[in-house]
Order: C-alpha cells, then structure tokens, then sequence
C-alpha cells in the first residue's frame, strides 16, 4: 500500500529547523505539499531575514521525485465545503486554511503530518501526531 503524507506548514518547518517528522518523509511513496501551505510558506519567508535561503532550500525540496505541489481541485473544494458545514453545525471552526489542508489531504487519501491537534476535529482526516 502506498503511504502518501501530506506536509501541514508546522511539519515543513519543524522538519526545516530540527528534523523533527524526518522518518515519515523518508519512507513516504509521495509527499504532497498542498499549495496552500506554499502559500504559507512563501509569506513566512518573505517576513523573514533568511529569505533567499528558506526559498533556495524549499526548491530543493520540491525537485525531490516523491515530492509533488497539489493544486486545489473542484473535488477539493466540494471536500471543503462538506467539512466546513459540519464544523459549524458542532460549534467546532478552524482556520480556514486549515479546512483546505485538510481537505486537500483526504482528497488524496494521505496522512497529514501536522503538530496542530485542531485537525483531529475532522475524523475523515487522518493525522500523523508526534
């Protein structure tokens, strides 16, 4: 069975910073950057002072064969849709580009690598917590 995670934008710097998740990106089939937490990234980066090396070491990443940017996709946004009714109907929100991660997760079947236990809120989206 092919193991597919899905990088939330605290796991690509936690990663980044002390390795922290780098035995799940090592044995994943695909890792899958949703291009929402490129966004996230791009904007931390540019707040930065390190923004030329963060960007150069993101690239490098990106040009790794089992790594792949995913696009958010109708199906997506059907996905999104779905999950964020049923967080208002229990009172549950999250951020909302947090909906999308996750949405964009369990439209690939991945597992989200995320430190952020708020995920857990939406049982269709299996987290890998560490």
């Amino acid at each position: 069975m092919e193991l597919i995670v899905v990088l939330d934008t605290n796991a690509y710097s936690d990663w980044r910073r002390s390795g922290r998740w780098h035995d799940w990106i090592a044995i994943a089939d695909r890792v899958v950057v949703p291009v929402i937490v490129l966004g996230e990234l791009y904007h931390g980066f540019h707040k930065g002072s390190q923004h030329e090396q963060n960007l150069a070491r993101l690239n490098e990443f990106l040009s790794e064969p089992q790594v792949e940017v995913m696009a958010a996709t109708r199906r997506s946004a059907e996905i999104y849709g779905e999950f964020l009714v049923g967080l208002q109907q229990r009172g549950t929100p999250l951020p909302t580009n947090d909906i999308w991660i996750a949405a964009m997760t369990h439209e690939c079947a991945g597992r989200l690598i995320s430190r952020d236990a708020h995920f857990d809120r939406l049982p269709q989206v299996a987290r890998v917590a560490g």
